[in-house]
């Protein structure tokens, strides 16, 4: 028998509580649940029962596969929202224009990082949605935000599993004031063991010139894309790079949306 693509289980330390919400975060993704012993590991599990594994813990929603595992951590967003409530500027605030009661479509959520940001941002009355096509990492990502404390300054991240390109195509014109893509860069730079699992669950296909298209129809105002530096990524769609500090390891571009059509 086949091994299950994916499959929900809990921590070693198992209890009721943790059954039920193991059990509500399989029901909420369509997912098989699997029971597990105290203190049993899941190793054995891994390509035989399952191909990966969704861990539902103290601390979270952890994925396992044989190579390694990775969780939901709010990261450098954390920081940067500490900043922007001081004040301080954001890159992708700043080239986004993002501002109070704005609504924001996340083409390429990962682990929701910029989608943080950007729910401070634009606040409570605004919205952010944020597309991932994996399913893996929309399950971490997802229930990683549901359960980030992100204060009342700032509007919930609804996590939607799908193909942006497939998604794009089914919005009305000017559906969103800011439409944003961070494709996975084709050139990594050094990681941590555990970005390299989530490097093999993401979706690597490049941002095309017709995706950027749909994306222009879909904006009210601004494309953003982010790109990798030191490559062509961003020239190849015809962006320019906005000027930023010489020590930035990420470009930065955007683009108009396309007017109305008569």
């Amino acid at each position: 028998m086949s091994p299950v693509p994916l499959a929900v289980t809990t921590s070693t330390k198992v209890d009721d509580a943790q059954t039920r919400e193991a059990r509500a975060v399989a029901a909420r993704w369509g997912l098989p649940f699997l029971p597990r012993r105290a203190k049993e590991s899941v190793a054995p599990w891994l390509g035989t029962r399952v191909e990966a594994l969704l861990v539902v813990g103290g601390d979270g929603v952890t994925l396992w596969e044989p190579e390694g595992s990775f969780g939901f951590h709010a990261g450098m967003a954390h920081l940067r929202r500490m900043r922007v409530r001081a004040g301080e500027p954001d890159t992708f605030v700043r080239v986004a224009e993002l501002r109070p009661g704005d609504s924001v479509l996340d083409c390429t959520l990962g682990l929701g990082q910029d989608a943080l940001v950007a729910s401070l941002a634009v606040g409570p009355a605004g919205r952010v949605v944020g597309l991932e096509r994996s399913l893996p990492l929309c399950v971490v990502a997802g229930e990683g935000l549901r359960r980030y404390a992100r204060g009342e300054d700032s509007c919930a991240v609804e996590v939607v599993h799908a193909d942006a390109r497939e998604y794009l195509r089914t919005l009305p014109s000017g559906a969103f004031d800011v439409v944003f893509f961070d494709p996975m860069f084709a050139k990594p730079r050094k990681a941590q063991p555990a970005f390299e699992v989530l490097r093999r669950f993401a979706e690597h296909a490049p941002l095309t010139p017709e995706t950027l298209a749909e994306g222009r129809r879909v904006a009210r105002r601004w494309v953003v894309v982010k790109g990798a530096k030191y490559t062509d990524d961003l020239r190849k769609l015809g962006l320019t790079e906005e000027p930023l500090s010489r020590f930035a390891d990420v470009v930065w571009g955007r683009v108009a949306a396309l007017p109305p059509a008569p």
